[in-house]
């Protein structure tokens, strides 16, 4: 039976091609959604089984609005998968550069991609919603002289041509895809874990980070992400988003139940297993 997993985007988004990676040994289908609220909200509601959602960039960084999602939303991490993102210059078929007037793509797209670009100073670049729309848009208008900035995947679906690719600046260009569940449906504690996301707040003491953060490197933590975000209607106040892997899952809990005491506000996100090798060996797809 297939599972129903959402993403973020049309089909042809790179979210897409994140859930297929993720979810290769599973029948699945996949579900378009114009935003990550609308994600969290069908997870609630349990109207789908899986949801996908970007949460860093080593180009953009950080989508700060989706940690405050994860946070209040019924949901937990239950997985993560790491993409390489190739841009890709897509036109309808027998298309050649010079007839290019326009190209339209999500901007973060247009920002990886303004070294290629400045080539063909004729070319206006325009913002739009998605990628995958933009390629999709060229199809349903048949659009001669306009480009998309998208996936390979986006190009298969929709009928066009790859006119250049590879064209982003950064080829160490990767997203983080976080891979969410209805807190429900969700077997917290897994032995088999091997990295969690926590979130709390803390005293407003001298020193209370570093007691938090020296507590988790006594236990044999490995630190590889925090992010702050305010917290509104307290001036000067912070939660603290923290990603640690472990290779002793019982040292994690004693971490937990060691600064349990030194922290406010405390929420596991999620507890999965890293997934640092589909970044080591990650595909240029």
């Amino acid at each position: 039976m297939q599972k129903k997993v959402a993403i973020q985007g049309i089909h042809g988004a790179f979210h897409e091609i994140a859930a297929q990676r993720y979810f290769r040994d599973l029948p699945i289908e996949i579900v378009e959604c114009e935003t990550f609220e609308e994600i969290t909200e069908m997870l609630a509601k349990k109207e789908i089984d899986f949801g996908l959602m970007a949460i860093e960039n080593t180009v953009a960084g950080s989508l700060l609005s989706n940690y405050v999602l994860l946070r209040e939303s019924p949901v937990k991490i239950i997985g993560e998968e790491y993409l390489r993102i190739k841009q890709n210059l897509l036109t309808l078929p027998g298309q050649k550069i010079e007839d290019i007037k326009e190209v339209h793509s999500h901007f973060m797209a247009i920002n990886q991609c303004r070294e290629f670009f400045k080539h063909y100073p004729w070319i206006k670049l325009v913002e739009s919603s998605d990628t995958a729309v933009s390629a999709r848009e060229i199809d349903l208008n048949k659009s001669e002289g306009h480009g998309a900035i998208a996936s390979e995947l986006a190009a298969e679906m929709y009928g066009l041509e790859v006119l250049a690719e590879g064209i982003e600046t950064n080829k160490r260009n990767y997203t983080r895809f976080l891979v969410l569940a209805n807190q429900d449906e969700v077997v917290e504690h897994s032995c088999e874990a091997t990295k969690a996301s926590l979130c709390f707040s803390l005293p407003h003491r001298k020193g209370s980070l570093a007691g938090v953060l020296g507590t988790l490197a006594e236990n044999d933590l490995n630190l590889t992400k925090i992010q702050s975000m305010p917290i509104l209607g307290k001036e000067f106040r912070y939660f603290f988003y923290v990603d640690v892997t472990f290779n002793n899952y019982t040292k994690y809990l004693q971490s937990i139940f060691e600064i349990s005491p030194q922290i406010v506000d405390f929420q596991i996100l999620g507890e999965y297993t890293h997934a640092i090798e589909s970044l080591e060996n990650v595909h240029n797809i």
